[in-house]
């Protein structure tokens, strides 16, 4: 599984490195995505939901989520 580490970046940097790889992906592929925004956090899923994916998300600690995406 492929890790986007957007841990310290701010909108619109994971937008963009999650957008790539999106394009990237095979079906069948999940990427995680860790982000430590919540404002992110929450652009991230709002795009994610105009995609053909699954999502799974945990705040593994306290401000730090981590989002699990597999391409359909």
């Amino acid at each position: 599984m492929k890790k986007i580490d957007c841990l310290g970046d701010i909108c619109p940097i994971p937008i963009i490195k999650t957008k790539k790889e999106l394009q990237q992906m095979a079906s069948g592929e999940t990427v995680m995505i860790a982000t430590d925004h919540s404002c992110t956090f929450q652009n991230l899923m709002d795009l994610l939901a105009g995609y053909d994916v699954q999502v799974e998300s945990e705040e593994v600690i306290n401000g730090v989520w981590e989002i699990h995406v597999t391409k359909n």
